[in-house]
């Protein structure tokens, strides 16, 4: 019993090492355009899906942790999205973040931590004390995965037609503008739209050309997307 609790302690010990590393903050997120679904594209929307959008957003590097990460005994990630903030040539280093953002457990008796490293040689996930100490687990690669989180930022803007569904003749569809992650009520409205007069309808620049449509969804197809916004 003896020998196997200590074969289990130095897997673990061999698994967790530290060292030192200072994290940097250096990184830029890129903005980002969008602006769906493609032009002469056939789609079809739900009540209440997004037809049409168009705007401008950050795009941010992040990791996603899927399961907790245990480092040692003292420090555990918790699933969630962690933002990066910097790199060097030791590592990548992130933070908690975004719209689903992850956090960091902390043993009572274990130093504050400031930052969270994915350490690129050999690769393994750590946890960044405030003295600068990092303690890292190389045995959980599988637990987490880079991706691109598009965040909304000051200068984002976002507009959107949203389908409202039908009543006889009639369409009803909502228009949505957003700065920042706030919607701009002064700019939101909800449009109804005859289409015993015309197939074609549009708003601000948008012009759609409704193929089908009843109180469960929309089939159209997007012939012009809104005029750029200033």
């Amino acid at each position: 019993m003896k020998l196997i609790m200590g074969l289990l302690m130095a897997l673990f010990f061999a698994s967790a090492i530290t060292g030192c590393a200072t994290p940097k903050y250096n990184y830029t997120a890129l903005e980002t355009s969008v602006r769906e679904p493609v032009l002469g594209s056939s789609n079809t929307s739900h009540v209440g899906d997004i037809m049409l959008r168009q705007g401008k957003y950050k795009e941010h590097d992040s990791i996603y942790v899927k399961d907790k990460i245990d480092v040692i005994w003292a420090y555990t990630l918790m699933p969630g999205y962690y933002l990066k903030q910097g790199e060097d040539d030791v590592g990548v280093y992130y933070y908690p973040g975004g719209d689903e953002p992850g956090h960091v457990d902390k043993a009572m008796l274990a130093d504050p931590w400031k930052s969270i490293m994915a350490r690129k040689d050999p690769p393994a996930i750590c946890v960044i004390t405030m003295f600068n100490v990092a303690t890292c687990n190389t045995m959980h690669q599988n637990y987490f995965e880079r991706r691109k989180k598009p965040l909304a930022h000051t200068g984002s803007f976002e507009q959107t037609l949203i389908y409202g569904g039908r009543l006889g003749d009639k369409i009803n569809i909502g228009y949505r503008e957003y700065s920042g992650n706030m919607t701009r009520p002064a700019f939101s409205n909800n449009v109804e739209y005859d289409l015993s007069q015309s197939m074609l309808i549009g708003y601000k620049g948008a012009k759609i050309e409704v193929i089908e449509a009843n109180n469960q969804q929309i089939k159209y197809k997007v012939i012009e997307s809104f005029t750029p916004a200033n």
